[in-house]
């Protein structure tokens, strides 16, 4: 049995469904599994778990600046121990940008890290317009206008892939 840390950043809160979906899949191997947001690492005696994973969702193209300053202030932690890290997005909704490999965002973000993480995935979000603030919801329709996607003010759609949640969790309670 091993000690394992899920952190996540998230904007509206899918990246937390996921951390609990990736957390029932590994407690099924009798790991014992804390999850915790990546603002309260602080709190947490991090040395304690064998295997770190972080998870961050992305809003206008970036992940939040405190998933690289936790990396930063933790790199030499998180190479000594089995870890991983995935990227929450809507863009991963494509069939050809869904993998870490093809994903904009995710190559970006390996680009401006130090760290190498051993598993990497990505997930589609969820696209929730009514819970959009008025800022946000104009940029996002702008957004999703360009790229093709949804854009009625009204459209709740989850696009992510569960199955691929489930799998990554049994990674990384095998790894």
């Amino acid at each position: 049995m091993a000690k394992i840390l899920i952190l996540f950043s998230t904007t509206d809160g899918h990246t937390i469904k996921i951390c609990d979906r990736l957390k029932r899949v590994i407690e099924r191997d009798a790991h014992e599994v804390t999850v915790v947001p990546v603002k309260d690492s602080g709190r947490v005696d991090l040395r304690a778990f064998d295997k770190i994973i972080v998870g961050a969702s992305i809003r206008y193209g970036k992940h939040s600046k405190l998933v690289f300053d936790f990396i930063g202030s933790n790199l030499q932690l998180l190479d000594s121990k089995a870890n991983a890290f995935f990227s929450v997005n809507i863009v991963a909704r494509k069939p050809e940008k869904n993998r870490p490999e093809t994903n904009p965002y995710m190559r970006k973000f390996l680009k401006q890290i130090a760290w190498h993480p051993r598993q990497l995935a990505v997930f589609a979000g969820k696209l929730d317009y009514p819970k959009y603030g008025f800022f946000d919801r104009m940029m996002i329709r702008f957004i999703m206008l360009m790229t093709k996607g949804p854009t009625d003010p009204a459209t709740v759609v989850e696009f992510t892939d569960w199955q691929q949640v489930e799998a990554f969790g049994q990674v990384v309670s095998e790894m």
